[in-house]
């Protein structure tokens, strides 16, 4: 009777079932991920929404919003100013006036990456503050090469009525002031969310 119990116990059918149940429970309880459907978030049908507001960059004057804060030691030997890193909090507005409706901040830093031409690397967040979007916000991370027409900087991600963001935005220069450097930029963005 031993000898029978023994060999079906150890019977290989039996044994892969086991390894197999042992492996899928372990693998279970030690993953870090998991599949889920869009709708377990609460994800709703996916729509595109466009958005059109004034970005001010301030950097002249006592109330600058756009400020220099490290550059390379060859900086200044560059037209382009290679290598400055500046910060910004730059309003946005709904309209080309610095007084119209404010409807967010743009916030995060730009940095001077051409030797050759005036072209940033903009890292930021247009963060809202106005309306259904208060509280909301997109993040960009791109090329801007400012004496181009039109400027085109990818959406890479967003936050509250923006979360799973992905697009692109549109940037216009309007007006720029050559004696300041202030400037008024028209952005129409495309974005996908839920």
């Amino acid at each position: 009777m031993a000898n029978t119990l023994s060999k079906s116990f150890f019977h290989p059918l039996f044994f892969f079932i086991f390894l197999l149940f042992s492996t899928l429970a372990a693998a279970k309880s030690n993953s870090f991920s998991r599949i889920l459907s869009p709708a377990s978030l609460g994800l709703k049908k996916e729509k595109l929404t466009h958005l059109r507001f004034y970005f001010h960059d301030i950097v002249s004057g006592r109330n600058a919003t756009a400020v220099p804060v490290a550059e390379a030691a060859t900086t200044k030997t560059y037209l382009s100013a290679f290598g400055l890193l500046t910060m910004m909090d730059d309003p946005l507005t709904v309209e080309p006036l610095r007084s119209s409706k404010l409807v967010g901040k743009a916030q995060g830093m730009y940095a001077s990456a051409s030797q050759t031409e005036l072209s940033f690397l903009m890292v930021l967040n247009f963060a809202f503050t106005e309306g259904k979007y208060n509280g909301s916000n997109l993040s960009v991370l791109g090329r801007n090469s400012v004496f181009s027409g039109v400027r085109e900087m990818p959406i890479v991600g967003g936050s509250g009525l923006f979360r799973f963001a992905r697009g692109y935005a549109q940037a216009k220069t309007r007006e720029i002031d050559l004696k300041t450097g202030d400037a008024v930029v028209e952005y129409n963005v495309y974005v996908f969310h839920y």
